[in-house]
């Protein structure tokens, strides 16, 4: 039965984060995805340690009766307690274990890294919920919360991206770092209001829309790939050059 768990519980994240590392035209090593993903985990527990404190500190974190709640207490403990906890848990780590990394080199590499963390914290998260609701739960996970927390990944390492670029080619990433974790939080916030509301009408709408969008982000980028380094004048024509090749000549940079 462990075993099954574990199948149910991992499937959607393997093919997943395999869909996205597919990708990728300039594949990043596995030693450090595996990091990535260990470090999703690991926020996880970073997560009940900002969650006990915020509960010790503020009674609404300690509720676990929602429909005791009103819908803007409800808000405020979901949009904050759970939401913008848990992505900047996962913010931190996708930060610290890759964006100062050598292997960050095209703007598309910080979507594969926000992803991997973002599913290595699903990944344990469903492994709990499958533990204690059973294969069904998982099933039904597979379509909804795994879903929704590759796009809140996705949305991360987009901005995290455009910061970083930004940065070196001497300009503020400031606001893009701002939203790196401000989107995340709207979308995962969103879903789990509707959730806790019993809108499932929402909810789907919220999932769809946000698992399209992810999606069109993901092919975008990867087919217009950017390479993350400061701007270039082409040795042949003199042209400024962004990405991987010279827009006048078309010489390849490596």
């Amino acid at each position: 039965m462990e075993y099954i768990i574990l199948f149910i519980s991992a499937l959607p994240v393997f093919f997943i984060n395999k869909y996205v590392y597919n990708k990728d035209r300039d594949k990043e090593p596995k030693k450090l995805l595996e990091k990535l993903t260990i470090g999703g985990v690991a926020s996880c527990f970073l997560v009940l340690i900002i969650s006990s404190i915020l509960s010790s500190m503020f009674p609404i974190f300690a509720v676990e009766d929602y429909e005791s709640l009103t819908s803007f207490e409800l808000a405020i403990k979901v949009f904050i307690g759970i939401a913008l906890v848990e992505e900047f848990c996962k913010y931190l780590f996708v930060y610290r274990f890759s964006y100062n990394q050598k292997e960050f080199d095209y703007i598309f590499d910080m979507v594969v890294y926000a992803v991997y963390v973002s599913l290595g914290f699903a990944l344990f998260e469903n492994i709990l919920y499958v533990m204690s609701g059973g294969i069904g739960v998982g099933i039904i996970r597979a379509f909804t919360a795994i879903p929704m927390h590759a796009s809140a990944g996705v949305m991360m390492g987009h901005f995290l991206g455009e910061a970083k670029y930004n940065e070196l080619n001497k300009k503020s990433g400031t606001s893009y770092k701002i939203l790196a974790l401000l989107v995340p939080t709207l979308i995962h916030g969103a879903y789990d209001y509707s959730a806790f509301k019993d809108n499932w009408s929402l909810l789907l709408i919220i999932l769809v829309v946000f698992v399209i969008f992810s999606v069109l982000i993901v092919n975008h980028k990867s087919r217009n790939d950017v390479r993350v380094a400061k701007c270039e004048n082409c040795p042949r024509c003199g042209t400024k050059i962004i990405g991987k090749f010279c827009v006048k000549c078309g010489l390849k940079i490596e």
